[in-house]
């Protein structure tokens, strides 16, 4: 696995302090209020745990598992939900927790799915931005790192299921796409 990575962009260490200074902000910006945090499967899990560890406020954590990648590189624009939240977003205020912004058309679908369901408030936090993919018009409230227009994989991030366990943010070499695990 580590053999295909061509360029580690974010290592560990960048991560960790990011994943702090967001958690820290996310803290002070809902004291006293009622949070719930929404992970967004399977990309964000790692992301969405490390996080939750540094926001020390009282929260509720629940998941959705959307699809709009299939197992290529480019983001089929189709959004489907293949797990939806087990909890009433009515009245609370919700934070989206996604591994990456790219398009924008995935979470531009959650904004207005979530909005749908009468929360207080909605605001998205992001690990990675690249807005220089944007098809539509969404802006995470919460950014870890704009990163340039590559595909990337580790801490989550996946191509075709694999690559999801790597500690860091990677691009791979061009002659891993396309081959069989």
């Amino acid at each position: 696995m580590e053999r295909d990575v061509q360029e580690i962009l974010l290592d560990r260490v960048q991560i960790a302090a990011k994943v702090k200074e967001l958690g820290k902000k996310i803290s002070e910006d809902y004291r006293g209020k009622d949070l719930l945090v929404v992970g967004i499967l399977k990309g964000a899990i790692m992301f969405m745990a490390d996080l939750v560890r540094e926001i020390d406020i009282p929260i509720t954590v629940d998941f959705m598992a959307v699809s709009s990648y299939g197992q290529s590189t480019e983001s089929s624009g189709a959004v489907r939900i293949l797990k939806d939240l087990e909890v009433s977003v009515e009245g609370k205020n919700v934070l989206i927790v996604e591994d990456i912004v790219d398009t924008g058309l995935t979470l531009r679908y959650l904004l207005e799915n979530l909005k749908s369901r009468h929360p207080a408030s909605v605001r998205v936090c992001t690990l990675l931005d690249k807005p220089s993919r944007r098809q539509v018009e969404v802006s995470p409230d919460y950014n870890g790192f704009e990163i340039p227009d590559k595909f990337v994989v580790g801490y989550g991030l996946d191509y075709a299921e694999q690559y999801r366990h790597l500690p860091y943010i990677a691009v791979l070499k061009p002659e891993a796409y396309g081959r069989e695990e």
